[in-house]
């Protein structure tokens, strides 16, 4: 009776482990859905202080091509630098810990933080593309480390709606940062860099709170291996792809392009940016419910479906009135079906698939991919939008197309098991002889006792 209330008590969730996960996810993931969407409103007034910048030194404006290619190059820096984050993952979990690597993580938040909100006084755009790489590198960083940290924190029969967590934080950080981008606040020729230099106020939170609450307890008890991992690489991919960052990247020129007025366009951005929220908050209720490979399956198929409606709609929308409305639906519905599975599940799932020897590796393995793909969007997006315009986002439905027939044929479910028993699923699948030792993942893991 003593161990049955034992086992109940730690499935529970104390103020303690409520308390680290809001603090690791608003610390960290917070900024990463905060530099997605930060330069996305003043995108025109960043323009013309590039613009401006250059004729000041060389006494000429940019045409159009090199212009866009320089903001190309600010928005894709940020998954560029993501990418290299990735890669650190491996050696600072290894030698810091989950957490202590999240606290070294904020020197790529409030170093560029300041770097952006003084580049105007300064007069270099240089400032603002160099600090896009290192808030990437503080996004590459967390967001593998965050969800690393609480899903070996967390009870089981917990893990995956704290696995969600994660990604409702990069949501709401992607809302605020369209509010605070409404030109009535901070998108405006004043305000522009106090908008990017915002992201630093997280990582000093993260940075004064964080110490109080422990580590991994499965970083500190098992020891740690050097084993290769591999097998995230198509739903990390698929997650980028499929095209999420091109509609949070370049969403007002979306619905631009779809007839939506310019001044009524920031309010629409805000709204999707709600609706992304919302779902992602349901998704953290209902992923123990209905489980992460339906998840997956039922979001990838709406994202496919979104796309091609989208795309006819843009080809459309010329001659039939009421087709832009059938953008904006497309859009909203795509972040939904998004939101559900392709942008809280991957990282989740690879917490649960890998064990503690090879998680790291995981984790820099899948987040290389997430954090490539992610650049490859945000610098070819563009000139896709230019040379193909309504159809490019039918590459983007061939990728959801694929990802959910490989979701349904090999992503098997991994719902309130523990990780020896996810272990052993992919085991059989793979006709492997042996398995991890026991020892090495505990199936009922004693509470961490810390005073708070």
């Amino acid at each position: 009776m003593e161990q049955q209330d034992q086992i109940k008590k730690e499935g529970r969730l104390t103020l303690v482990l409520a308390l680290a996960t809001l603090i690791a996810a608003f610390g960290s993931s917070f900024q990463y859905g905060y530099n997605v969407a930060a330069v996305n409103s003043p995108a025109e007034l960043m323009k013309q202080f590039y613009n401006e910048t250059n004729y000041d030194r060389t006494g000429e404006f940019m045409d159009d091509i090199p212009l866009t290619l320089l903001w190309s190059v600010t928005v894709s820096l940020f998954p560029f630098g993501g990418f290299v984050g990735s890669l650190l993952v491996g050696p600072l979990v290894n030698k810091l810990g989950r957490k202590g690597a999240l606290l070294f993580n904020n020197i790529f938040s409030i170093v560029p933080a300041i770097l952006m909100g003084c580049s105007k006084v300064a007069g270099s755009f240089e400032l603002i593309i160099v600090s896009r790489l290192l808030v990437g590198i503080c996004a590459g960083v967390s967001s593998n480390v965050v969800p690393m940290y609480l899903g070996e924190l967390a009870p089981k029969n917990l893990r995956g709606a704290l696995g969600v967590v994660p990604q409702l934080l990069i949501t709401v950080g992607i809302l605020v940062a369209q509010i605070f981008g409404l030109r009535s606040l901070l998108a405006n020729d004043k305000g522009w860099p106090i908008l990017l230099g915002l992201t630093g106020v997280p990582a000093a939170l993260q940075l004064l709170l964080l110490p109080w609450f422990p580590e991994s307890p499965r970083y500190l008890l098992i020891q740690k291996k050097d084993e290769a991992a591999a097998g995230t690489v198509v739903l990390m991919a698929g997650q980028q792809l499929s095209g999420v960052n091109a509609i949070y990247y370049y969403a007002d020129q979306i619905y631009l392009s779809a007839g939506v007025s310019e001044t009524d366009v920031q309010y629409v951005t805000v709204g999707t940016g709600a609706v992304n929220v919302v779902m992602t908050l349901c998704a953290v209720f209902v992923v123990e419910f209905l489980g992460r490979r339906l998840l997956l399956l039922l979001g990838f198929t709406v994202c496919f479906v979104a796309c091609c409606v989208l795309t006819a709609a843009l080809a459309l929308q010329d001659t039939i009135t009421w087709m832009p409305y059938v953008s904006i639906v497309c859009v909203i519905s795509y972040v939904i079906g998004h939101a559900l599975g392709p942008s809280p599940i991957p990282a989740l799932l690879i917490t649960e698939i890998f064990l503690q020897s090879s998680r790291p590796a995981a984790f820099m393995v899948g987040g290389s991919v997430h954090w490539l793909c992610n650049f490859t969007v945000g610098l070819v997006f563009p000139f896709i939008q230019k040379g193909l315009g309504a159809y490019s986002f039918i590459i983007f439905a061939v990728i959801c197309l694929l990802t959910t027939i490989y979701t349904f044929m090999i992503v098997p479910e991994t719902k309130a098991k523990t990780f020896i028993e996810i272990n052993k699923i992919f085991t059989k699948m793979n006709k492997v002889s042996s398995t991890y030792p026991e020892k090495e993942e505990l199936r009922v893991f004693p509470p961490v006792v810390t005073e708070l």
